[in-house]
């Protein structure tokens, strides 16, 4: 099973996108599973609040993850993730014209070509989509830097 499966069926699970998109990279950021449920338990929803869309939310701590904070240089790495998440965030919302959860719930998505991983996994639920998305962004980010 790819990414992008594991993610859609961590949510089809009931798990919220914030934790379907961190759970997908435990292999990566050396969380468990259970520790990726319980970090992103709070952000589904856009942290209850309709605000940064939870998909967005497990992809940014997924980078944060993958991008460690070096002790001798703290601002130098927090400017670092911090651009990676801008860029991340810049990605999903050329996609989808939103980021925050409430908007992005208002439109109707239909997967097309800037969103591959979900048109050909045949996604229509709208969390899917976003989640799906998500994790292909953080992907390309992953391919781009190595």
């Amino acid at each position: 099973m790819n990414r992008f499966e594991r993610a859609n069926a961590y949510h089809k699970k009931g798990f919220n996108c914030c934790q379907s998109v961190l759970a997908a990279f435990s292999d990566l950021t050396g969380l468990s599973e259970q520790a990726s449920f319980d970090i992103g338990g709070g952000f589904g929803g856009g942290a209850g609040t309709g605000e940064l869309c939870g998909a967005i939310s497990g992809a940014v701590m997924t980078m944060g993850m993958l991008t460690p904070v070096d002790p001798a240089d703290p601002v130098g790495s927090k400017k670092r993730t911090v651009s990676l998440s801008k860029e991340l965030q810049k990605r999903f919302s050329e996609k989808f014209g939103a980021l925050r959860c409430r908007e992005l719930l208002q439109n109707k998505f239909t997967p097309d070509d800037t969103t591959p991983a979900a048109k050909a996994m045949g996604l229509t639920g709208h969390c899917d989509i976003m989640i799906v998305t998500a994790v292909e962004i953080v992907e390309e980010m992953l391919a781009e830097r190595s």
